[in-house]
């Protein structure tokens, strides 16, 4: 909204995307809040309707939608991986086939694809990862077909995000199980992911493109040898 821009917000929860297209709405700026399924591919052709209808054009989409079962390959119900596929990979699927002609008829823009370090390496969650992993390469595919209408892709991986959805759902062991994996030893906020993606959607940005940037803290690039060490010194203080 600092910058200038008109936002639309969906969501599947009617309360929680009306209250957050409220909040925008009090820094001045334009905004539309449409309730939105992101696995339902119809709902991605209305809602590219509304946006041009409105605003007359747009330039970029943030695939943020996701969800977790948090069930291992055994454990994991056909209902959980059809739902976390559909939501997590087919639906920004769905959301860059409608909206990147759009985006090219607008005159180009950019395209962020919300990852996750799981998309970057192992996970517990079976559906969860192979989702992340799916987009990561879809993104790929995407630079590869969209480069040609000005339209740059890139995906963003975050790490341990404090107060969000996923980060409370994992409960307290989870977090810090994640804390004392990642070499910074604190999570992320959603401020900072927030930073990313606005650098990614501006012209600062105009020459990256298929790029997979973690925001983790450094877990993906050093999270084995920081615990290595947290339980050597551990192990050498007794706290085995």
């Amino acid at each position: 909204m600092r910058e200038g821009a008109s936002v639309v917000v969906t969501d599947i929860d009617g309360g929680a995307g009306e209250a957050l297209a409220q909040r925008l709405k009090l820094q001045g700026g334009k905004v539309l809040f449409l309730r939105q399924d992101v696995a339902d591919e119809r709902s991605w052709a209305e809602a590219v309707s509304a946006t041009l209808v409105n605003f007359g054009k747009l330039h970029i989409l943030v695939n943020n939608a996701g969800t977790i079962a948090r069930q291992g390959i055994v454990d994991t119900t056909a209902e959980a991986w059809n739902r976390t596929l559909a939501v997590n990979l087919t639906g920004a699927m769905f959301g860059m086939k409608h909206c990147a002609p759009a985006i090219r008829d607008s005159g180009g823009g950019s395209i962020i694809n919300i990852s996750s370090t799981a998309g970057l390496t192992a996970h517990d969650d079976a559906a969860y990862t192979a989702s992340k992993w799916g987009l990561r390469g879809l993104t790929k595919t995407a630079v590869l077909q969209f480069s040609q209408w000005n339209i740059r892709v890139n995906s963003i991986h975050p790490g341990q995000i404090a107060d969000t959805g996923f980060y409370h759902s994992g409960g307290e062991a989870f977090a810090h199980a994640a804390r004392v994996a990642i070499p910074m030893h604190r999570q992320g906020t959603p401020k900072e992911c927030a930073e990313l993606v606005l650098f990614l959607a501006s012209d600062e940005s105009s020459f990256i493109s298929g790029a997979e940037i973690a925001i983790d803290g450094g877990y993906i690039a050093a999270g084995t040898a920081s615990l290595r060490n947290r339980v050597r010194e551990d192990f050498a203080a007794g706290r085995n």
